[in-house]
């Protein structure tokens, strides 16, 4: 019994989605279906659907977090781990997209992110704060999207979403 439980609870919480947008001078966080968070195409959708510069913040695991943003018609992308794409789908889809080399098991030691660090420098967190932010090994993805909303200015709609989740 104790198996089926911890396996219903990683199934439920292993993964969520959220897409983040202004409205009204506002910031709006949605809670996305849980399978959104298994697919960047659908990430890409569902931002794309929303206002220029609406983003994703996908958490995996807690081991590491996508980033999936929509700006002036293009789309960025920010990979917390980049060594999260040997063993998981998501992370590795971003890989291609940015056409990178997954890497290989000499690699495997040092955590480092792949993408767009400037991901948020229109929302005034540049690419020097979110190395420091990336590069706190101590940290879980969750912890690290926490400070990023909390840096953008969204922590309270964050905080009410992720209480829904839970």
């Amino acid at each position: 019994m104790a198996g089926s439980l911890e396996k219903t609870r990683e199934t439920t919480y292993d993964k969520w989605a959220v897409v983040v947008f202004a409205s009204e001078g506002r910031w709006q966080v949605e809670e996305l279906p849980p399978t959104v968070a298994e697919d960047l195409e659908d990430l890409v959708s569902a931002t794309r659907g929303q206002v220029d510069g609406s983003f994703a913040m996908v958490d995996i695991a807690d081991e590491f977090f996508v980033v999936v943003r929509w700006l002036h018609g293009e789309v960025q992308l920010l990979l917390s781990d980049l060594t999260a794409s040997v063993a998981w789908d998501l992370a590795a889809q971003v890989m291609n997209r940015l056409e990178l080399d997954i890497p290989v098991d000499e690699d495997l030691d040092v955590v480092l992110p792949a993408g767009d660090l400037g991901v948020f420098s229109d929302l005034g967190l540049d690419e020097m704060e979110m190395g420091a932010i990336l590069s706190d090994v101590d940290a879980y993805a969750d912890e690290m999207l926490s400070t990023l909303a909390r840096r953008l200015g969204f922590s309270d709609a964050y905080e009410r979403a992720m209480d829904a989740l839970v």
